[in-house]
């Protein structure tokens, strides 16, 4: 990770990619609505993709990284990158069977990524111009989350633009979970407003929040699909505190303690059957929750062959 921001412990879319179904259940409340079986299992590919950006650069490169790897048999990996450390593991590549374009960053754990979060001096700045044309500069993000998206993101756009000429797709789809999916969030940005052709997809699992209102009412003006997924009592998804003036992106999928995912309109939904309800930084919240599972697969490990 790139900055002592990240790193710290020194520092103590408007248009939803899923079409909800109707309440199945007495712990859905008023203005959610849970996924069926089918919608579930639409995220399948797209869970093991992000789980997969925790194997090293070498193995994603190869396409050697166990189950995650299995999980999507038919992906051919293009670029892949990063150390871990300073920089994220990432990698690029098409899935045959999807006809997409994935793009996924690594995440970290979470007694990494809390520090940072809950710091009171958590900063926002404008979003560079150069990598994001036609921003306005009211749009603040997390200063962190920026320049760790802004170390990858010329390689990133130079595979992307390679694999969908080789691949003769326009489809792109960016995952990652916990600080790879607030950098595969401003990936989806950045890539739609680099490749303006492209068809560009968000789905991120853990996703703490990324910017502030302005920035949250702005992504609900781009034609990016979007869904991030919380589970449980995950703390990282209501960080940074919205006192802070941190708003979350529109399409909240909520894993309950029932196991159904709860699809939650708009910024922040306040229902008990969402996160921003149902999870508090005082009182009511599980570290363990953050690596999952999600749908059975479980984050911040590369497993083995």
């Amino acid at each position: 990770m790139r900055t002592a921001r990240i790193t710290l412990y020194s520092l103590l879319p408007a248009v939803p990619s899923i079409v909800f179904a109707h309440p199945s259940s007495a712990h859905v409340t008023s203005g959610t609505n849970a996924l069926s079986e089918i919608q579930i299992k639409s995220f399948v590919p797209y869970t093991s993709f992000a789980a997969t950006a925790y194997c090293q650069p070498q193995s994603t490169i190869n396409w050697s990284c166990g189950q995650h790897c299995l999980a999507n048999p038919n992906f051919q990996p293009v670029a892949s990158g990063g150390d871990g450390s300073f920089t994220q593991f990432w990698f690029v590549g098409y899935d045959r069977d999807l006809d997409e374009v994935i793009v996924s960053h690594q995440g970290t754990d979470v007694l990494t990524i809390v520090p940072v979060l809950t710091d009171g001096d958590t900063a926002s700045l404008p979003l560079d111009p150069r990598l994001f044309p036609g921003v306005k500069p009211d749009v603040l993000v997390h200063d962190g989350f920026a320049s760790e998206q802004a170390a990858t993101s010329e390689t990133v756009l130079a595979a992307v633009r390679n694999a969908t000429a080789e691949f003769g797709t326009n489809r792109v789809t960016t995952v990652g979970h916990s600080l790879g999916a607030a950098i595969s969030l401003l990936d989806a940005i950045f890539l739609h407003l680099q490749v303006p052709t492209a068809e560009v997809r968000f789905v991120g699992y853990g996703c703490p929040r990324v910017g502030m209102g302005t920035f949250v009412d702005w992504v609900d003006t781009l034609p990016i699909e979007v869904n991030h997924i919380a589970n449980k009592k995950d703390l990282v998804p209501i960080l940074p505190p919205m006192v802070l003036g941190f708003r979350h992106i529109s399409g909240e999928i909520h894993i309950d303690e029932h196991n159904q995912w709860i699809g939650c309109p708009g910024h922040d939904n306040p229902s008990p059957s969402c996160t921003a309800g149902d999870v508090s930084l005082v009182l009511n919240f599980q570290l363990s929750d953050h690596a999952g599972p999600y749908d059975g697969v479980v984050m911040e490990t590369c497993p083995s062959l």
